[in-house]
This record gives C-alpha cells, sequence and structure tokens, in this order.
C-alpha cells in the first residue's frame, strides 16, 4: 500500500447515486426475501405494491465499489478480505429517489508483514433532496498483502461478551447458487465473488458469498424471528465474518433476546463452521 497512513481521515469516495423502486425490490430479492411468495409479509419487500425498503439496503446505497482495487491506493486486492460491517439506521430509507455517501477511512492497524492491516471506513449516506442523515455503515477489511508497515498497532476493537445460554430462537435460511451473482447487481462487483480463477487465487476453491449478503441473510432471521417482518423496528446491526459462506449453503442464524438489544450468530449449517460473530442489534420494542 502507498502511505497508508496518509490515508486516514482521506474521503476516498463521494458520489451521489439515484435509485429505483426496481433496485429496492432486487436489493430485496438478492438477498432473500421472497422465497415464499406467499408470505404476504415477505412481499412487501419485493412488490411495488406498497414497498418498504430494508435496512441492511444501506450497505449498498452509494456504495463506493471496490475502490480498494484502484492502483493508486497500491493495495494487493486480490488478498482484501472484509472481516466487519455494520450499520445504524437514522431515518427510515426510501424505496426510490437519489443519496449521497461519502466514505471516509477513520483508521489503519498494523498488525506486521505477516498479518497484514485492518482498514476501517464509515460512510454517511444522506437524502439527496433535503441532506437528511439516512444511515451510517462501518466497515473494516483486512489487507492480509499490506501490514508491516511501522504503523499504530491499536487500538482494537474490544470483543462482544456473548449470552452463554442457549438461544432464544433458531432460523435456519437456504441460500440459492447463483445468490453472489444476483448481489453483485446491487453494486458490489468484487470480482472474488464471481470469477473462479480469483478466488482460487485468494485461497477458496470457487467464489465465496459476499459478506454484506450474508449480513444481510442475517437480517432476514432477526426479521422473521424478532419483528414479524417489520422492518422499521431494525434500527442498527453489527457482525463479524469469521469465516466464508458459500452460494447454496444454508445460513442458521441462532438469536439472543435481551430487550431492545439483540446478539446473533450464524453457522453454514452443513458445514457447522461459523460465519458470523459477535452480531448485536438493536430493535424498537412495542408493546401491547
Amino acid at each position: 500500500m502507498r502511505d497508508p497512513l496518509a490515508l486516514v481521515g482521506r474521503t476516498v469516495d463521494e458520489r451521489e447515486s439515484r435509485f429505483s423502486h426496481e433496485d429496492t425490490c432486487l436489493y430485496a430479492l438478492a438477498t432473500g426475501l421472497g422465497a415464499d411468495p406467499l408470505d404476504p409479509r415477505q412481499l412487501r419487500y419485493v412488490w411495488e405494491e406498497n414497498l418498504r425498503a430494508l435496512p441492511a439496503m444501506s450497505l449498498v446505497l452509494a456504495y463506493p465499489g471496490f475502490w480498494l482495487k484502484e492502483p493508486k491506493f497500491g493495495v494487493d486486492w486480490a488478498r482484501v478480505l472484509h472481516v466487519e460491517e455494520g450499520f445504524e439506521i437514522h431515518a427510515p430509507l426510501p424505496t426510490a429517489g437519489t443519496v449521497h455517501g461519502r466514505t471516509v477511512v477513520t483508521r489503519i492497524i498494523d498488525r506486521g508483514a505477516a498479518k497484514g492491516a485492518l482498514l476501517y471506513s464509515s460512510r454517511e449516506v444522506r437524502h439527496g433532496a433535503d441532506n437528511r442523515l439516512l444511515a451510517t455503515v462501518d466497515s473494516c477489511t483486512l489487507l492480509r498483502g499490506d501490514g508491516g508497515f511501522g504503523g499504530p498497532q491499536g487500538p482494537l476493537s474490544p470483543p462482544v461478551s456473548m449470552p452463554t445460554r442457549e438461544p432464544d430462537a433458531v432460523c435456519d435460511l437456504p441460500t440459492l447458487p447463483q445468490q453472489a451473482l444476483l448481489y453483485r447487481l446491487c453494486g458490489d462487483f468484487n470480482p472474488l465473488h464471481a470469477d473462479p480463477e480469483i478466488a482460487r487465487q485468494a485461497g477458496f476453491d470457487r467464489p465465496i458469498l459476499h459478506g454484506r449478503c450474508t449480513l444481510a441473510v442475517a437480517q432476514h432471521a432477526l426479521l422473521r424471528v424478532c419483528c414479524d417482518y417489520e422492518a422499521t423496528r431494525l434500527k442498527s446491526m453489527r457482525a463479524r465474518f469469521t469465516a466464508p459462506f458459500y452460494p447454496g449453503e444454508t445460513l442458521r442464524t441462532s438469536v439472543w433476546l435481551d430487550g431492545e438489544h439483540v446478539f446473533f450468530s450464524a453457522q453454514a449449517l452443513k458445514r457447522g463452521v461459523t460465519v458470523l460473530d459477535q452480531g448485536t442489534a438493536r430493535l424498537v420494542v412495542t408493546t401491547g
């Protein structure tokens, strides 16, 4: 990487994006909504009649794309891994219109030449008409080939203290073999998720599912078991990506409820491998 510390505080992408009702439906379909076409609770996210937007759509609105691949940053982009993601909703997301996104690098942690570097970034998503803050999206990316530059070694984000009791709910959701190819159409075109050769170069036997899509499948589980598919009740969500998840696998999400706070983790069901860990979410709690 070229002068990594100079990136801290730098705006690496700023853009205005226009999206349609069709884009909102596509996002929901690409993350698994509508799997039961007879369920009216799911239909509201994939049909233009009284359409609603999923909170996790904030992950792709005004998305900067795979900016780390740009030669000017000098990153070993083929060895980049997405390791953590979270969003917070400040106002209901529109189902169509224009939004403005600004992505800033907030810090870089040097883990050493053998372990790479952690790059943290934050993106504000604002309504194009009145500049109202809609969502904040925070990401952490592991640059496996770019450590050892003599940068700061901390502070690292503290781990989440997960509940030790049995989960309050478990939700199994299958994914499609072509799920990554569908999700790419929402704006995340990292070839790791489509090109088998690039996937092999990165150490995987085939293309893996986007971490953001895996998180969105877990969002579906939370909407089902915690919110009765009322997406406006989900105000924030965050998790760490701990292992690759492959299109076509079933995601088993375990959920622990504590008032407005939710803890979750998720496994690739057949392999028994945890792919999302230290998951947290915040809900609007209804009474009566």
